[in-house]
């Protein structure tokens, strides 16, 4: 009678046992310090890894810029020496509630310097249950501060330039393209064929760089010069647009219809030329249709989407970014006219306002371009509640 037989026993693991096709899990932990690694050495803001006694583990090298301390100073030793006496007990009771759950979001609380002045950060931390760490990113708030000063500063001297250039700028270009304009007039056809070139070279050069100036200051003022963000009719809005291109309308044609707009939080100046922009590119950039727009608007949250689609010529998307930049022109002069700031003043424009701008195109299909603009008050507070 033949013995049963019995499964063959596997050799006796010389190690740990591994799920095949899965990674070790040393390797993964390595792998995962050594990035960690990389997000301390390289970051501008400061990363502290604090365990629940309240003890530094790890500190990033910014340390020694921003409080004076290098890591190795500060590792090992308890969080309660460096925050300032005053903001002890608020920074203890943040870390229980952290401990808790709760994510710390832009808490406000004063460091030590090593010279024993106060330096102000904004942190932003979570616990870490399976390390058992807290885990804490300080922005240096006095460098926002200085950043925030420059950029004032900065808008300032862009202010002072809109200035001269609308006076001192302005006037003698004037006069220029006044002259220019009286030589054509008076002497085309007098002269030779040269000349008649020449005049109109100069009157064009003159024309052009009008253009130019007013719609370099009517970038700069958009930040500058910019009216309060009020609850205004987009309806109205797009009328006074309408109004304004009623020559171009005219001369071609154009079709503008939309869907009923809503009322949004804006300045009603920019707005409206937010509006002017986007339906005169529909009217400019075609291939000798009728121009057709349609302008509506859908509800996005706390937000209005308006989109403003055109049967022109299209984008290529590969110029999507390109366009709204200062100067972007995918066309030559004498195709279309224009500087090229029109689409970065309409990004400007919505940035102001808090929102985003984007086209969808292609080719001889015409463009769409949307944007976002806060909703009323009372409408933004019932979408967030709902």
């Amino acid at each position: 009678m033949k013995a049963a037989l019995s499964p063959k026993r596997a050799p006796a693991a010389t190690g740990p046992a591994i799920a095949r096709g899965s990674p070790d899990r040393s390797v993964v932990r390595e792998s995962e310090s050594e990035e960690r690694l990389k997000i301390f050495e390289a970051s501008l803001d400061l990363i502290l890894a604090v365990d629940r006694r309240g003890t530094f583990q790890q500190v990033s090298p910014v340390s020694r810029a921003i409080l004076g301390y290098a890591p190795e100073e500060m590792i090992g030793r308890s969080a309660a020496e460096f925050v300032y006496p005053e903001d002890l007990e608020r920074t203890r009771a943040e870390m229980r509630a952290v401990r808790r759950g709760r994510a710390l979001r832009n808490f406000d609380s004063r460091y030590l310097h090593r010279s024993g002045r106060p330096v102000q950060l904004q942190w932003n931390g979570v616990w870490s249950e399976p390390e058992q760490k807290y885990y804490f990113i300080g922005r240096n708030m006095e460098e926002v501060l200085a950043k925030i000063t420059e950029l004032k500063r900065s808008n300032e001297e862009l202010a002072q330039f809109a200035n001269i250039a609308s006076h001192d700028l302005q006037e003698p270009l004037r006069m220029v393209a006044s002259y220019t304009q009286l030589l054509a007039r008076r002497y085309r056809g007098k002269l030779d064929a040269d000349a008649d070139e020449f005049i109109a070279y100069a009157v064009d050069g003159a024309n052009r760089m009008q253009r130019l100036i007013q719609d370099l200051l009517a970038y700069s003022r958009v930040g500058t010069a910019g009216g309060a963000l009020t609850e205004v009719s987009s309806e109205a809005a797009l009328e006074r647009a309408i109004a304004n291109l009623h020559g171009a309308i005219e001369a071609s044609g154009a079709q503008i219809t939309r869907d009923p707009l809503p009322a949004v939080q804006a300045d009603v100046v920019q707005l409206t030329q937010l509006f002017q922009n986007l339906v005169g590119n529909g009217i400019k950039y075609q291939n000798g249709g009728t121009p057709k727009i349609h302008v509506s608007a859908l509800r996005a949250g706390g937000q209005w989407m308006f989109s403003v689609r055109d049967n022109g010529i299209g984008i290529d998307p590969q110029y999507f970014a390109k366009i709204f930049g200062m100067f972007q022109r995918l066309h030559g002069r004498e195709e279309f006219a224009g500087t090229g700031i029109g689409l970065a003043i309409c990004k400007k424009i919505v940035d102001r306002h808090g929102g985003d701008i984007t086209v969808e195109s292609q080719p001889g299909q015409g463009a769409t371009f949307r944007f976002t603009l806060p909703a009323c008050g009372s409408e933004a507070k019932s979408a967030r509640t709902s």
